[in-house]
């Protein structure tokens, strides 16, 4: 039988952080998102019954607590388990330790499937996807969702065949580089990720004409990425000086 909490060691390197030697955001989301897939696959749920019969794993919501972040070089173990499956969604949780194997960050998500031609919810039952969960002491809390009023500033972009994924559309990891280049270095020389939750909405394919709703209030951020008129995903972060 498989663990039910996989775990990973890491090694930071120069593509995983900024030009300040912390982790980029984007690639602690990358992490998260492939430690679920790589434990989904040991656990009996993974391509053979989702992405080779037409469905696929997407991230609904995601939360993260930072103490800190890990820096260029330093080793660290990365453990995930999933919880107890909620009809539809599932539930996963996260830790990333240090060389002494204290908990550096923290983090919670909600997954679920979707039918790759459809687009739409996939039930598990219906493709006999079973994914068995624990509770752990400390875990972080799931996500509850995001929502957010009108923001001050606004930028565009369009959707480059860089940021899409095998899913066929914009990586969620791509929403934080999008957040960094709105931060600018000026700010995140001095400032580094401590919470953030997002909820991802709606799915943002190749091409889309995306605008940015966003406010930086001091320690805070909040961004709202729209394709027209509808909310695709919502965000809010906090920083710590450093």
């Amino acid at each position: 039988m498989a663990d039910l909490t996989y775990i990973e060691k890491k090694k930071l390197l120069a593509d995983d952080v900024t030009m300040f030697r912390n982790l980029r955001p984007s690639v602690l989301l990358r992490w998260l998102q492939e430690i679920s897939i790589a434990h989904t696959e040991e656990l009996g749920a993974g391509r053979a019954k989702t992405l080779d019969k037409g469905v696929l794993w997407v991230v609904a919501r995601i939360k993260i607590e930072a103490s800190r972040l890990p820096v260029y070089d330093e080793k660290v173990t990365l453990k995930s388990w999933a919880g107890p499956t909620l009809r539809v969604l599932f539930p996963r949780h996260y830790v990333i330790e240090d060389e002494s194997g204290k908990a550096i960050v923290k983090a919670s998500a909600v997954w679920l499937l979707m039918d790759a031609k459809e687009r739409r919810m996939a039930f598990p039952d219906e493709y006999g996807v079973v994914v068995p969960g624990i509770k752990e002491d400390g875990e972080l809390p799931l996500p509850l969702g995001v929502s957010l009023g009108e923001q001050r500033e606004k930028k565009q972009f369009t959707v480059a065949y860089s940021q899409v994924d095998i899913n066929k559309h914009m990586n969620n990891s791509k929403y934080l580089d999008e957040m960094e280049d709105v931060l600018g270095g000026e700010y995140l020389e001095k400032h580094s990720l401590e919470t953030l939750e997002i909820e991802f909405k709606s799915e943002i394919k190749l091409g889309s004409q995306v605008t940015l709703a966003y406010t930086v209030d001091g320690d805070k951020a909040e961004m709202i990425g729209y394709v027209g008129d509808v909310p695709c995903f919502e965000l809010k972060a906090t920083f710590q000086e450093i």
